[in-house]
């Protein structure tokens, strides 16, 4: 089952449900898309180990109660959990945080959920954690997924579909996106980082979590 899942983006095809509270998100679906049921990670309403995993990407940090969720997703899998999540202390020093929005690497390490919660949740659980490099080209827009396309950062409707910037005042990330767009606009920012513009992929401290009980 996929947890939080959202309109859908990263749903594997063999999904046999979907769980997501937003109305907003469910209406976004693609058709063919898994059957979708509107709930919550904290009452999931599965039988106990009805599926062989449960996924959730990108979505603890919103749960209001991170290990209720987690202990519901162990009673309705037989197998395994999975989280795609990010290491907040990674992703601080990404460029766009680090250089031009500290802010916002504050806010973002606020809500985010430390891979040591995920473990306490699951004790006696084997874990495995695997890095996951951003690339380029990357068509979602989370958070770190333009660190090559940086001018998409000074559009509004991009901002607005990465929560840790949205959920930042915009009047505090004002003067850091305006410097980001002079030194676009000054070749600055290409000659300070003209090493990534070689790389076709970059880690920025996002992961894959792997629990097997």
């Amino acid at each position: 089952m996929n947890i939080g899942a959202g309109a859908g983006s990263y749903e594997p095809s063999n999904t046999v449900v979907a769980v997501e509270p937003s109305r907003v998100m469910i209406s976004q679906r693609r058709r063919g898309a898994a059957p979708i049921v509107r709930a919550v990670a904290e009452a999931l309403p599965l039988r106990d180990k009805s599926v062989d995993a449960a996924l959730a990407v990108l979505t603890v940090h919103h749960w209001a109660d991170v290990s209720a969720g987690i202990w519901e997703m162990q009673r309705v899998a037989r197998r395994r959990l999975v989280f795609f999540t990010w290491r907040p202390e990674v992703i601080a020093e990404f460029w766009l945080l680090r250089d031009y929005l500290p802010a916002a690497a504050a806010a973002d390490a606020a809500v985010a959920v430390p891979l040591e919660t995920l473990a306490a949740a699951v004790p006696g659980c084997q874990m495995r954690v695997v890095p996951v490099p951003v690339p380029h080209d990357c068509t979602d827009g989370f958070g770190a997924a333009y660190w090559r396309r940086p001018r998409a950062y000074l559009d509004p409707d991009v901002r607005a579909g990465i929560s840790m910037l949205a959920r930042t005042d915009p009047s505090v990330l004002a003067p850091g996106l305006a410097r980001l767009k002079d030194d676009l606009d000054s070749q600055r920012w290409q000659r300070t980082n003209a090493a990534l513009l070689e790389r076709d992929a970059l880690d920025v401290g996002y992961c894959t979590v792997t629990i097997d009980c």
